[in-house]
């Protein structure tokens, strides 16, 4: 076959394939367009999910007849200053979207500069472009795409559903609206009420309204601020907690000079940033905005400009993992504050069955007609202290409640119903023992061990339910992590090696594995097919199970990966061994215990989780609990 030069056409529908692969591309590059122009608000209308229409209005600077001529011609843009490519400053670049767009589609671009007397539109239909005539506009631009892909059917069969697409070009909204939280952003979809995203500042306020704005008032705030610099980038934006994360990555914004990317690179650093706070299966919410000079960053390899390469990649990762890992770490331990109104709906159904009416007498429920639930009115918090005493339902006698039950008059008809017998144990207060001074430490003074798991500790101003387990095992966790930095971790020699008997490949793979656990202080060697002989373990863990942990490790081995760096495979041991070092479950611990568990926690990074992501604590503070019993 010859070969031919193509029709101008057929190159502006081959580029479109590239550039406008879906409607939300479309809304992505037009909208681009306006933040470029200077835009302080921009509008967003869908029909179709994009397919029958995509309008996009904003307040930039405009464009005259010629202007508009150029902007629908092939590699015809105002983002390039000059010929170097080297330093792109703007989000788009190529001239390339226009053109495309109005290969496929009917395309009509209005635009008004400021003090020009009347607007202009100019029309492409399938390529085919009509002049410039004039239009009504206030200014600005306004930019109306219909029937997307009308001139090319085939492009159609690959589109999904209205929904997904609509929920597609939302997605595009959204990035963009984080990246530009001075920009006043409105959506309208057909399938969905006005989405309205007000103008707010560019600094970390701004930014944190802006999320809430987009992502929902719990996500603003449930994010720290962070700040970093590192060879001449800056990293700013706001990380979520650890104790709010998402089933997947779709929550996580990065932008590289204000240019919303999903980038491999990045995606990886704020992994292993949150690597010691989240399990596997979860993910950090936030919004990190990367500023470096251009030239260090080529944001020309893709051509929907969603990719990036950087010079020094390591130097970004490397800003990102310290910038996030510091700012976790050095976060204040964080109380619940919605915990309360969960409970609180949880406990609704209790209120609801409190108020289920006696009969005289008897203590018996009443009989008759179905019992209908009822709300019972909240009272009004008092304004004193509250004081058991002046109740009017308080017990007979000077002393209340005697553990004999004398000196108790029972309530007519409700003899019987109470009679609970003498109590079983001691559960007062003041049976143990607390340090003054303690209360007013960060978790408290440790008062009750409950279920033998979980510790409760008092503050001055509310209660501390603690994970002893979980608590324990970041302890462990990061006191390996500390020696392993200084000079490994002190091992401790077995009197009498321990001989694992495992499967013939777990056991292959320990083996192979055998430097990287010695560097941890875990000496193991091949004992015979499907058998390990351990020589050696971590000081840390010398009262732990042996071959439970080396077991344990075993089944782990096949996830540590190869391509990961030495210190983080290293890490994923530690976590494992920190497990099986901490005090576990089901052991009752002594109230010095209890408190120095507590003060050891204060003193610990990261100590609000444990190494699999889960909470530690949670702080209940006297507000919360007064919200649980509807005194406020």
């Amino acid at each position: 076959m010859a070969i031919r030069r193509l029709p101008p056409v057929l190159i502006d529908r081959i580029a479109a394939g590239e550039v406008v692969e879906r409607p939300a591309a479309a809304v992505k590059e037009i909208v681009e367009n306006a933040l470029d122009a200077g835009a302080g608000a921009i509008e967003v209308v869908i029909d179709g999910g994009g397919r029958r229409l995509i309008r996009v209005t904003d307040d930039g600077g405009g464009m005259g007849p010629d202007e508009l001529s150029l902007a629908i011609e092939r590699h015809a843009t105002s983002k390039l200053p000059t010929e170097d490519l080297l330093s792109i400053a703007t989000l788009g670049f190529r001239g390339e979207a226009l053109p495309s767009i109005g290969a496929v589609a009917r395309l009509a671009i209005t635009s008004r500069p400021a003090g020009a007397p009347h607007a202009y539109e100019i029309r492409v239909e399938g390529g085919v472009v009509a002049p410039p005539r004039p239009a009504a506009l206030n200014g600005g631009t306004r930019v109306e795409v219909r029937d997307l892909f009308f001139a090319t059917p085939a492009r159609l069969k690959f589109l999904k559903s209205d929904r997904a697409e609509s929920a597609a070009a939302l997605d595009v909204v959204r990035r963009l609206a984080l990246a530009r939280p001075e920009v006043a952003f409105t959506l309208v979809a057909e399938e969905r009420g006005p989405l309205t995203y007000p103008a707010r500042t560019a600094d970390d306020a701004g930014r944190a309204l802006r999320i809430a704005d987009v992502l929902g008032a719990e996500a603003g705030h449930n994010v720290i601020p962070v700040r970093g610099e590192r060879g001449g980038a800056v990293l700013e934006g706001l990380a979520g907690l650890p104790t709010f994360s998402k089933a997947n990555s779709l929550s996580q914004y990065v932008f590289v000079n204000g240019r919303p990317v999903r980038d491999k690179l990045l995606m990886g650093a704020i992994r292993g940033a949150y690597a010691d706070l989240l399990p596997s299966d979860r993910h950090p919410l936030l919004a990190l905005f990367i500023r470096l000079d251009p030239r260090e960053v080529d944001v020309n390899v893709h051509p929907a400009k969603t990719e990036v390469r950087f010079r020094d990649g390591g130097n970004i990762r490397a800003l990102i993992v310290r910038t996030l890992s510091d700012a976790l770490a050095l976060r204040a331990p964080r109380t619940a504050g919605s915990m309360a109104d969960r409970l609180v709906a949880f406990a609704r159904p209790q209120e609801q069955a409190l108020a289920m009416p006696l009969r005289s007498g008897g203590g018996a429920l009443a009989s008759g007609p179905a019992w209908t639930p009822r709300f019972v009115e909240p009272r009004p918090s008092p304004a004193a202290p509250y004081d058991w005493r002046t109740s009017p339902a308080r017990p007979f006698g000077d002393e209340g409640f005697s553990e004999s039950g004398a000196g108790v008059a029972p309530l007519p008809g409700l003899q019987g119903l109470l009679d609970v017998g003498a109590p079983t144990a001691d559960a007062r207060p003041a049976a143990t023992p607390m340090d003054g001074a303690d209360l007013d430490k960060p978790l408290g003074a440790a008062r009750a061990q409950l279920h033998e798991t979980y510790i409760v500790a008092q503050t001055r101003d509310g209660v501390i339910l603690v994970d002893q387990h979980a608590a324990h095992e970041r302890l462990v966790y990061e006191k390996l992590k500390a020696a392993l930095a200084r000079d490994g971790v002190a091992g401790q020699g077995l009197l009498v090696p321990v001989v694992v008997d495992l499967e013939p490949a777990e056991a292959d793979r320990l083996t192979e594995r055998a430097s990287d656990l010695a560097a941890l202080g875990l000496v193991v060697e091949s004992f015979g097919p499907g058998a390990v002989l351990v020589r050696e373990v971590p000081a840390l863990l010398k009262d732990g199970d042996v071959t439970r942990l080396v077991r344990d490790l075993a089944e782990h081995a096949a996830e540590w990966d190869d391509a990961l760096p030495l210190e983080r495979r290293l890490l994923h041991v530690a976590a494992t061994m920190a497990c099986h070092g901490s005090v576990r479950a089901g052991r009752r611990l002594k109230v010095e215990e209890m408190n120095a568990l507590l003060r050891e926690m204060e003193q610990t990074p990261n100590a609000g989780e444990c190494n699999h992501g889960r909470p530690t604590f949670v702080a209940l503070s006297l507000k919360d609990m007064e919200k649980l019993f509807a005194r406020r």
